[in-house]
Order: C-alpha cells, then structure tokens, then sequence
C-alpha cells in the first residue's frame, strides 16, 4: 500500500515539474520513470498513474481554466459537442492524460519484466 502512495505523490510531483519544460507527454515520461523505479503489482500498475495524472490534469486545467472564466474551454467543448459545458472537458482530458499515463506505466512494468529474465 505504501508504495501505491508514494508512486502516486512522486508521479504528480514529477510530472508537475516536467511540464513546466516538456509538451503534453511529460505525464507519460513521469509515470514511466516512475513504474520503473517504484515497481508496483497487478492492476496498480496501470491504475494509481492513471488516477494521479487524472488529478493533475484536471486540477491544472480548471485552474488554467479558471483565472479566464472558462471562456475558451466553454468554446472547445462546443466545438467537441459536449453541450458547451467546460467541466465535462476538463475531466475528458483528464481521462484522456490518465489513459495515457496508465499504458506507459504497464509499458515500463513490462520493460522491468523483461530486463530481469535476461
């Protein structure tokens, strides 16, 4: 359990700082390098990266979001026709950057896998 946690805590922290200097895939370099480091057991492997760039990403983007009252976010979820509502984008993109981040973490479980049965 522990080390769900601190997985968890050092993906968000990490991809926060990649972000600031790296595009959008930074989130999955962090839970990459993190799925290899902190090594974690069945299905946490793809789900506590998923939860914790789900978390960032929707935090970031609300707050992002917020400082211009949600105008442009209002006008892409018009254009994707989710009803012109800006938190239902928030969250599709926070799922979308958490799927993201999942698959890269089983990728890099995988990579662990195979590294040791050489």
């Amino acid at each position: 359990m522990t080390k769900n946690i601190i997985n968890f805590i050092v993906t968000i922290l990490l991809a926060a700082l990649l972000s600031l200097f790296l595009p959008w895939w930074s989130v999955m370099t962090a839970a990459l390098t993190t799925s290899i480091c902190i090594p974690l057991k069945k299905v946490a492997v793809f789900f506590v990266p998923f939860f914790s760039i789900l978390i960032f990403w929707a935090t970031y983007c609300f707050m992002l979001s917020s400082a211009n009252d949600f105008t442009l976010a209002k006008k892409i979820s018009q254009l994707l026709q989710l009803g012109g509502n800006p938190y239902i984008l928030i969250l599709f993109t926070g799922i979308l950057g958490g799927l993201a981040a999942g698959v890269i973490a089983v990728f890099g479980k995988q990579i662990v896998i195979f590294s040791r049965s050489k």
